[in-house]
Order: structure tokens, then sequence, then C-alpha cells
């Protein structure tokens, strides 16, 4: 008799799992989701402008306390694409945070700005030589650090330090007497990417303590900021 509802038992147990496994089998497996990734030029998805590493970015001889000084950083910026670039800045240490927030604020106010690549990129070495200069600011870059000579003068610029930045150069020419550099560069206020003593990337430079060449009385250097700081430490 045991035996016999055993029996039944078992059977009773196969069907139940016989039935699991069928509805198990009609179970649909849903695909993972597929996220879409966000349009190139926007802030998750930015234009990459340069994308180089810190010896690549210091390849340009200079003396290496001049070096040992400098950081790379990354920043974000509003292009005259109307889209987001990221591209890169060597600074001095010290002045990395000053520079992250003037960034910010160009950001915020949609303030455009054509490229941020180091001068060490490859494209301002031509036949065989430096013309980091002239070659960045005819391609209307922004820079920082470039060990070189001031403009026109014998001494070492600020740049040389890592002291100083010029931002859009053909919007912000260097003006002295008649000589206009980039050349044929126009300095007019109402057209965008000029910095003015009204823009907000003026007013915040000089809240944080730098100088612009717009200000200065001898000549115009509406491209350039600079903030002078001891040459003792490294940071």
């Amino acid at each position: 008799m045991a035996k016999k509802y055993l029996g039944i038992f078992l059977l009773f147990l196969t069907a139940v799992l016989s039935g699991c496994v069928t509805q198990i089998s009609r179970v649909e497996i849903t695909p993972a989701v597929e996220f879409e990734q966000s349009p190139a030029g926007s802030l998750q998805n930015p234009i990459i402008d340069s994308d180089m590493s810190l010896p690549e970015a210091l390849r340009k001889e200079s003396p290496p306390k001049f070096k040992a000084r400098q950081r790379l950083i990354d920043v974000l910026y509003y292009s005259f694409d109307g889209k987001i670039h990221k591209g890169q800045l060597v600074i001095d240490a010290r002045l990395v945070e000053d520079i992250r927030k003037v960034f910010q604020v160009a950001l915020e106010n949609k303030f455009p700005i054509t490229s941020v690549i180091p001068i060490s990129h490859s494209r301002f070495f031509q036949d065989g030589k430096w013309n980091e200069d002239d070659q960045s600011m005819l391609a209307n870059n922004t820079s920082a650090f470039n060990y070189r000579l001031a403009t026109a003068g014998k001494s070492l610029s600020k740049h040389a330090y890592g002291f100083a930045i010029d931002i859009n150069p053909v919007q912000n020419p260097y003006i002295k007497g008649k000589i206009v550099l980039p050349p044929k560069a126009v300095y007019d206020i109402s057209k965008p990417g000029t910095l003015s003593p009204d823009c907000p990337v003026v007013k915040t430079f000089i809240g944080l303590g730098w100088t612009w060449g717009g200000n200065w009385k001898s000549l115009k250097d509406y491209q350039h900021f600079e903030k002078v700081l001891p040459q003792g430490c490294a940071g």
C-alpha cells in the first residue's frame, strides 16, 4: 500500500516539475537596455581638441626647473561652432585653481574659445623648428606656458614661467603702434570671443589678482593675462 502511494506521489511530482520547466522555457528574456550616447559636442561628450600627456606637452626645450613648476590640466569650453570642446593648458601649479574658475565662468556665459592646445603640439612645429607663438596666434589658439622671450623684448616672457595665458588672439590682438599680432587682426568688442572690461572672463581674472594686457598704457595686449608669483617654489 505504501508503495502504491509512493508511486502516485512520484508521478504527481514529475508532472509538477515538468510544468515548471515548460513555464520557464516560455519566459521571454528581455535584451539588455542600450544606453544612447550623448551627442558629440555636449557637456557629457565634448569634442576633443587636445589629449596630450604631460611629457608631450613639455617636449619643447626649456630648463628643468621651469618645467617642474608646470601642470597640465583639462578644460571645457564653448567654442565658435556652438559645441562644447575639451582642450588642455599648461600653467604654473599654483595657478591651476584660478584657471579652472575662469574657464567655468567662460563656459557658463558661453564665451566662445576657438581651441586650447599646448604650444608643444606638433601642429606648431614646422620645418624642423618651433614657430609656436606665431602659429598659435594665427590658429586663434589659447595657450599659457611657453618658454620664450617677451614680444619685442630681450627678457623672458611671463609665459616662460607659466604665469600668463593668451585667449583668442585673433579677436584680441597685441597692438603697439603699427604692429598688430596676429597680422590683420581687428579688435572689435561687438564680436563674439572678444575680451572687454565688462566681459565676465576679464572680471574674473582681475578679481583673482591677474593683470589684463587690455589695461596697459604703452601698448595693448588684449589676449594676455598674467599673475606673477615668487619663482623659488615649484608648487
